[in-house]
């Protein structure tokens, strides 16, 4: 794009603002470009594009205004700048630019883009990895996206890993693996990392996982059926066992995707419901066939713009730093759809194609992005604005997308919140199980809470199960226990989720608390942030769950134990065991010595209760 910026002169603080566009629309240019308007403070007003940047701003000095709202914005302006452009198709592609980037006031403005989320597979390693993506594609490697959601992903994710069996590790875990993870175990992975499948064989693998992803899922799926057949009648079972499973795992997907390759291959489906001054875009993507996810979106508009001007707005906005594909499907007609159409081709450097179906399949996929949309609208107008607040600040201080926050702490107790507060239905505590655990060893507590949970979540993901993954994970404790858990994360194919260690403060001070991140030094948050608020709340109500549930247990534990069998044991000499050994498998555990340490345990006492665990040995 070809620009040329103009000088801006300083006029006259005397000059009105209709005095001061005039004279601006005097030296302005006969010819397209993007024009600027800045307020008193120096913020930026607004931002338009025109095929004459001399008749636009003419109508402005003039007072042609359309609504009341442009006139407000007129009368602020107190300075302008203007840039010229070769055609109306780069005013329009820098027009987006600018409202993107300055995100003027009186300017339909798109909020919260955030980044979406791919699928790459890696060809700079001689056993290519599959894994999430975000950001520039600097590594080589063929990237597959995007995916509008959290879910949609790692749904995709999971089925190449059952169906094709790719490794999802790093190369450094990669390299040192001496024996199969537990992913192979579960049959997620061919293990070529331990030599249990050629590299060769395993290319053939990549191959099929990114003709899949390409949309050739019938041609897949038709290979794998002959390979069964095959192995069937040469009697090998167990493979033909294995390759079925990969089949059904394809087979759910396609399924739960029912959309013809024919006739939507690679298309973005918008729509728009606006309803009170504002409104809601959901956006699907359709890539090979398949349904990629969707998210809403609800763009900055004012009650006077519409549905047409919105949509034309956001769409410019929304592909300013994203591929463009050959087909955008919209409910909505948008505003200069030809200069639209002109300006996103001449970007992507091919045809596309902007269509308003009116009947058929496409029209079907319209009408399902409605319903979505004007859902969401709703929801959102229904919601208070303070939580969505804070989240943004706590997903701020981490560098997440979104915020779907998870607390727990090493004690076996996890409470989960998310934009409509504490969501108790998902709480879980954790009885510990471990046999080898001694008292106090928080490590292995650690480590054995975050297996159970994120195991479950895997099985969940394994049987089809929609689930939902955190996307952060707060671990009360240091270094040490995020370390802990961050291997067990490694271990289970986990590791895309952030996992934030939270230590108290010295004597324990609330505050002070000190964050621990990956790869980052520890940090701490401002004094008066909400966001450190919100984690405390998150803290205490983790704390508060996890002693009600432990509390509960050893009530339980003093109604119904073992050492109630045990003559002379009552309820004082029972709670004092339990408090001194944590449980009767403890007690049981114990030595004579330890025993008579307890209060109210004499020597003759300590060998009976001694004898009656070790009555069998």
């Amino acid at each position: 794009m070809t620009e040329e910026t103009l000088p801006a002169d300083s006029p006259p603080t005397a000059l009105v603002a209709a005095d001061l566009i005039r004279d601006e629309a005097r030296r302005a240019p006969d010819k397209p470009g993007v024009y600027r308007m800045y307020g008193e403070d120096g913020t930026c007003l607004y931002v338009g594009k025109a095929r004459s940047i001399k008749k636009r701003i003419l109508q402005y000095a003039q007072g042609r205004f359309h609504t009341q709202r442009i006139g407000l914005m007129v009368s602020l302006t107190r300075s302008m700048e203007l840039v010229i452009t070769a055609s109306e198709t780069e005013a329009l592609l820098l027009e987006s630019s600018y409202i993107k980037q300055l995100k003027p006031r009186f300017n339909v403005v798109l909020r919260d883009d955030k980044s979406f989320a791919e699928l790459m597979i890696r060809k700079d390693h001689r056993a290519p990895q599959v894994r999430k993506h975000r950001g520039a594609h600097t590594t080589p490697g063929d990237y597959f996206g995007p995916f509008a959601s959290t879910w949609a992903v790692n749904r995709t994710l999971n089925t190449l890993q059952k169906a094709f069996l790719l490794r999802s590790c790093s190369d450094s875990v990669y390299e040192t693996r001496t024996r199969p993870c537990m992913l192979h175990q579960i049959k997620r992975c061919s293990a070529p990392c331990t030599g249990l499948i050629s590299l060769e064989d395993y290319a053939g693998l990549v191959d099929e996982a990114s003709a899949f992803l390409k949309g050739k899922s019938r041609a897949v799926i038709g290979r794998l059926s002959e390979e069964m057949s095959a192995a069937a009648e040469a009697m090998d079972y167990e493979q033909a066992a294995r390759v079925r499973d990969r089949i059904r795992a394809l087979s759910a997907i396609s399924m739960e995707n029912s959309v013809s390759a024919d006739s939507v291959a690679e298309a973005d489906v918008f729509a728009l419901f606006s309803e009170g001054g504002q409104a809601c875009v959901q956006v699907f993507f359709y890539r090979g066939g398949q349904n990629w996810g969707g998210r809403a979106y609800f763009p900055r508009v004012d009650k006077t713009d519409t549905d047409p001007e919105i949509l034309a707005a956001f769409l410019g906005q929304f592909y300013e730093d994203k591929p463009i594909p050959r087909l955008i499907l919209s409910n909505v007609r948008p505003h200069e759809l030809e200069l639209l159409e002109e300006a996103f081709s001449m970007k992507a450097e091919r045809k596309v194609e902007i269509a308003n179906p009116r009947r058929g399949e496409k029209l079907s996929l319209v009408d399902h992005a409605l319903t979505n949309a004007r859902e969401a609208l709703g929801r959102k107008m229904a919601e208070g604005s303070a939580q969505g607040k804070i989240l943004d600040e706590v997903c701020e201080a981490f560098g997440l997308d979104n915020a779907h926050i998870q607390g727990t702490n090493a004690v076996g107790g996890m409470v989960v919140a998310g934009p409509e507060g504490f969501q108790k239905s998902q709480y879980r505590k954790f009885n510990i199980r471990g046999e080898d655990l001694t008292p106090g060893d928080d490590y292995g507590m650690m480590r054995e809470v975050m297996r159970r949970r994120f195991s479950r979540l895997v099985k969940d993901e394994d049987a089809g199960e929609e689930v939902v993954r955190p996307d952060l994970l707060l671990i009360d404790g240091g270094a040490g226990q995020l370390a802990e858990v961050l291997a067990v994360l490694a271990d289970l194919g986990l590791d895309d989720i952030t996992a934030v260690g939270v230590a108290k403060g010295p004597d324990r001070d609330a505050g002070l608390e000190r964050f621990f991140m990956p790869g980052k030094p520890p940090f701490m948050l401002p004094l008066k942030s909400p966001a450190l608020y919100y984690i405390q709340r998150l803290r205490d109500e983790a704390h508060r769950f996890a002693n009600g549930a432990h509390r509960t247990r050893r009530s339980m534990d003093i109604k119904k134990n073992p050492l109630d069998e045990i003559e002379g044991i009552g309820p004082g000499r029972k709670k004092a065991l339990l408090h001194a050994f944590g449980s009767a498998k403890g007690v049981g555990r114990a030595s004579v010595v330890d025993l008579v340490k307890v209060e109210g345990i004499n020597q003759p006492m300590a060998e009976r209760i001694h004898a009656f665990f070790h009555r069998t040995a």
